[in-house]
């Protein structure tokens, strides 16, 4: 083997060795050592093999210096990066401050949802149980068992969102009051939230897909008064004992006589805007003294048991809580809008 074969195999083997030893570097000081050690101009090894061009003739020399600097480059690029991984490991992830501070983001029910929880809350203190149905229906259970014909025009307002022949989408969470009343005798005190999906147009106060709650109480003996009562005493203590409330002559299948339930507009004060229609009042639920077809329907005794049903739509009442003149913003998802409720 020449000379020159012999200093680029050294200069090889340095590098390897080289290369070993700064991956195996346990810190700053010890990669230090080794970048004396390996490409140090004062007793480093790579100075120690280059001392010995003097062998050499002139015409040999390029070759061995062009592999010393090839080395010489590969150990110092690996040293550095090394140096750099220790930097960053001492100094911790970079931080800018001088960034505004912010609070760490945390969850929060749902404007909707809150109103929901405090609806139920209250109906609870007047001797309510909260109970849950199906989304999912069958039209007898969402029409049929109360009192709605599919020719009737009620039903061609909801008639929508048919997943099969003779399965619906529920329209409103009335259906569970039949399966309610199928599986329990009266006395009956129940609430029923949860999602419906109609045909309505989607604007300031109508939602294709919105929150429902339902109620139903049957008993022997219960009067229109019993009624009307329970439901003031809950509008009364949700908005305060102040607000105005209006009982308005209206029409459902499923009840009779039937009421449309209103509130003095909580965001015009009265005054009339774009929520209640400029009318100054802003309508919450429908309800009314439930049908005797619909007790015959579900198995109870008409002749024997009276009792009311309500329906609300807790998204209206969160806008009249909280001052939302839109029903659209409680469901676009617009985190700078929802998250002033959390």
């Amino acid at each position: 083997m020449s000379i020159v074969e012999e200093l680029i195999e050294q200069l090889r083997e340095i590098q390897r060795e080289g290369e070993a030893a700064v991956a195996a570097a346990g810190g700053a000081q010890e990669l230090e050592a080794l970048r004396v050690e390996y490409v140090g101009r004062k007793g480093g090894r790579l100075t120690a093999v280059l001392r010995r061009l003097g062998e050499l003739g002139q015409d040999e020399r390029p070759a061995v210096g062009a592999e010393a600097n090839r080395v010489k480059d590969a150990l110092s690029a690996l040293l550095d990066q090394r140096e750099a991984g220790f930097a960053v490991a001492r100094s911790g992830p970079r931080v800018d401050l001088t960034l505004p501070g912010r609070e760490r983001w945390k969850g929060g029910l749902h404007p909707v949802t809150q109103v929901v929880e405090e609806i139920c809350d209250i109906f609870r203190d007047l001797g309510f149980t909260r109970v849950a149905g199906p989304e999912v229906e069958t039209v007898e259970y969402n029409f049929s068992k109360l009192n709605t014909p599919l020719d009737h025009p009620a039903a061609d307002m909801h008639d929508t969102f048919y997943l099969d022949d003779g399965i619906v989408l529920r329209t409103h969470t009335s259906p569970v009051q039949a399966h309610v009343m199928e599986q329990f005798q009266p006395p009956v005190r129940v609430v029923v939230p949860g999602a419906v999906y109609r045909r309505d147009p989607f604007d300031a106060s109508h939602a294709p897909a919105f929150e429902q709650l339902e109620g139903l109480a049957v008993d022997e003996g219960i009067t229109f008064a019993d009624f009307k009562a329970t439901i003031t005493a809950f509008i009364h203590r949700f908005f305060g004992g102040a607000v105005p409330v209006r009982f308005r002559p209206s029409f459902f299948p499923f009840t009779e006589p039937s009421a449309e339930v209103d509130v003095r507009c909580q965001i015009c004060g009265g005054g009339g805007c774009a929520a209640c229609k400029h009318t100054g009042w802003m309508e919450i639920m429908g309800s009314g003294m439930v049908h005797p077809n619909v007790f015959a329907n579900c198995g109870y005794d008409p002749e024997k048991y009276t009792g009311y049903a309500f329906g609300m739509g807790p998204g209206r009442i969160a806008m009249q809580r909280y001052g939302v003149t839109d029903i659209r913003l409680l469901y676009e998802g617009d985190m700078r809008f929802l998250g002033q409720f959390s």
